[in-house]
């Protein structure tokens, strides 16, 4: 099927997604029991972040999105995708996730910008549907605001999709910070310490962390912040900017030095990187996502 074939199916045989993800391929065993992993990130347009570097409007194109998407998953090395049900329905009609890990992103409702940013709600997948359409996990964000009484909310939410998805025998990926306002923005602290206490705080969400693995940016002292938990945890990938943006696609920019030094940590078990490898500054998509693979 073609890209520009998906809204025609979806009007015509809406059942075609349930269809689509019944025949999907599965791969055998537990996420990450054959080493590390390197998952693509695509959950960002749902909470209305679409810009990308200097670009606000980089991600809108669903088509063009899509497209880097498929050139990412046909790549050695990719083991599967993060998204939300939309991204992940498009990628199950189009084929391309067969044998690939799919993981589901769940609390998409603190919208980028908003007055109610932190209070996170799961507005995107639950693990009860994730189960249902042969999904591998879920990832939720849990930022964690002491000035704001949302936190406890999310806090919540997070630790009853924990539960959940243990109960599913799914993957439960935690992408924890602190955080707090500047200016009346949601600014995430990368400090050691505030990381150390995010990851503290995500450690104990749910009834059991059987499942639980977190998803972690790569900040000064990582050895300490993993210190911290006995958890397997994935590097957060985000937006490359500025300098670093420019250097990202080769081998020896900061972006890859930081992963490939986090990736010697005891439990560090991969990356799941988005829009530095799906919008890098050259354009080639290819290349910056087979530089990476190369990490692991």
């Amino acid at each position: 099927m073609r890209i520009s074939e998906l809204a025609g199916l979806r009007a015509e045989r809406p059942e075609a997604v349930a269809e689509a993800a019944a025949r999907r391929g599965r791969r055998e065993g537990p996420a990450g029991a054959g080493g590390r992993l390197l998952i693509i990130a695509a959950d960002h347009p749902a909470r209305g972040a679409l810009g990308v570097g200097g670009d606000p409007l980089a991600m809108a194109d669903r088509g063009d999105l899509l497209d880097r998407l498929c050139v990412a998953l046909d790549r050695p090395g990719v083991d599967g995708v993060l998204g939300t049900p939309d991204v992940i329905e498009d990628l199950m009609l189009l084929g391309v996730l067969d044998g690939r890990l799919a993981i589901g992103s769940m609390n998409r409702g603190g919208l980028a910008g908003t007055s109610f940013e932190i209070d996170d709600r799961f507005t995107a997948y639950d693990a009860g549907a994730m189960a249902a359409a042969g999904l591998d996990g879920g990832k939720m964000l849990l930022r964690v605001d002491d000035a704001d009484p949302a936190t406890a909310r999310t806090l919540e939410g997070c630790a009853r999709a924990v539960s959940g998805l243990a109960r599913h025998r799914l993957m439960a990926v935690v992408e924890p910070f602190v955080a707090h306002r500047v200016e009346g923005r949601v600014r995430n602290l990368l400090a050691p310490e505030a990381m150390i206490r995010a990851v503290s705080v995500a450690s104990g969400l749910g009834t059991t962390s059987a499942y639980t693995w977190l998803k972690l940016p790569v900040v000064p002292e990582m050895e300490r912040v993993m210190a911290a938990t006995t958890l397997p945890a994935l590097l957060l990938g985000g937006e490359v900017t500025g300098q670093a943006a420019g250097e990202a696609s080769g081998e020896g920019g900061a972006v890859l030095d930081g992963w490939r030094r986090a990736l010697r940590i005891p439990g560090v078990r991969g990356v799941v990187a988005g829009r530095s490898l799906l919008y890098p500054p050259d354009g080639d998509v290819q290349a910056a996502v087979d530089a990476a693979a190369a990490l692991l």
